[in-house]
């Protein structure tokens, strides 16, 4: 089974486009396609449907691809593990992210990264829909979630420190509240199904059931609503540590910590040998935020 050839067969998975995928290795239209040719006949399986304007993968081209992409993360963890060649981590890195925080956090810090590493091309999926890694092809992953799936690897990149804050319209308005039983009398802005805001106290941990009359699934509406005065919130100190050093935003409750030990973490799946491309995106974000990340 020729190597290039699953190079190949991985490109024309992720940009179902033969002849994108074959320029990205330097390969014609006519020749991208022959290869494809050869690895179908060698298996003796179709893998992709062919149309004048699109390719996509047939069921047996889906059940091929994670496959093949562990072949050459394997072949380039294996060079790297005796450094052939001593180069710089070359190919296709394929990332998912959660939206907000690739947006404000990932993306400006990919130039550099990229500067760094300029064999590298950069596929950046921003979404807050969990995506399966090995279905969707990814090299590795963003969250801000607890891992769930053990068949994945997770690196702490970043802590995920939440806040209860509020604007100073709002507060004018309607008074500071001073422990976390007087949020019951105030507006609280939350998250669809995450109303139960939990906190350390002296006595213990306490939660309260946080009520408002505005809520919503996105995490950067919720920080807007509370910028414009709809409420109280919690959110994350990388999403509004800006608004509080602007003052359009003021921290409240500081003596009764939310409890929560959410963190930032690169996933990858364990099947595989961590592949050079990865394990420099993982290092220079770990670098990158450091031991205390810049928004605290």
């Amino acid at each position: 089974m020729n190597i290039e050839h699953l190079k190949l067969f991985i490109r024309i998975a992720t940009t179902h486009n033969i002849s994108l995928a074959g320029s990205e290795l330097r390969l014609s239209p006519a020749v991208a396609s022959a290869h494809i040719n050869k690895l179908e006949a060698g298996l003796g399986v179709r893998l992709i449907h062919r149309t004048t304007r699109r390719v996509s993968l047939t069921e047996e081209g889906k059940a091929f691809f994670p496959y093949a992409e562990n072949v050459i993360s394997s072949i380039e963890a294996a060079r790297a593990s005796v450094g052939a060649g001593n180069s710089l981590p070359r190919g296709t890195l394929r990332v998912a992210a959660p939206a907000s925080f690739g947006r404000m956090h990932i993306l400006p810090a990919i130039t550099h990264f990229l500067t760094l590493y300029p064999g590298l091309n950069v596929d950046l999926k921003l979404s807050d829909t969990i995506v399966d890694l090995v279905e969707g092809g990814f090299d590795v992953a963003i969250r801000n979630s607890q891992l769930k799936d053990s068949s994945l690897i997770a690196r702490k990149l970043a802590s995920d420190n939440r806040i209860l804050c509020a604007s100073p319209t709002y507060l004018t308005k309607n008074g500071e509240p001073i422990s976390p039983e007087e949020l019951k009398s105030h507006q609280c802005i939350t998250l669809m199904g995450l109303d139960n805001w939990l906190f350390y106290t002296p006595k213990g941990q306490v939660n309260i059931k946080a009520k408002g009359n505005f809520r919503t699934d996105n995490g950067e509406a919720v920080r807007d609503a509370c910028i414009n005065g709809l409420g109280i919130t919690i959110n994350s100190k990388w999403s509004v540590y800006k608004h509080l050093s602007n003052g359009d935003l003021i921290q409240i409750l500081n003596d009764y910590p939310i409890a929560s030990d959410a963190a930032i973490w690169a996933i990858y799946p364990s099947s595989r040998l961590l592949a050079p491309k990865v394990r420099a995106f993982i290092d220079y974000f770990t670098e990158h935020f450091g031991g205390t990340p810049y928004w605290e």
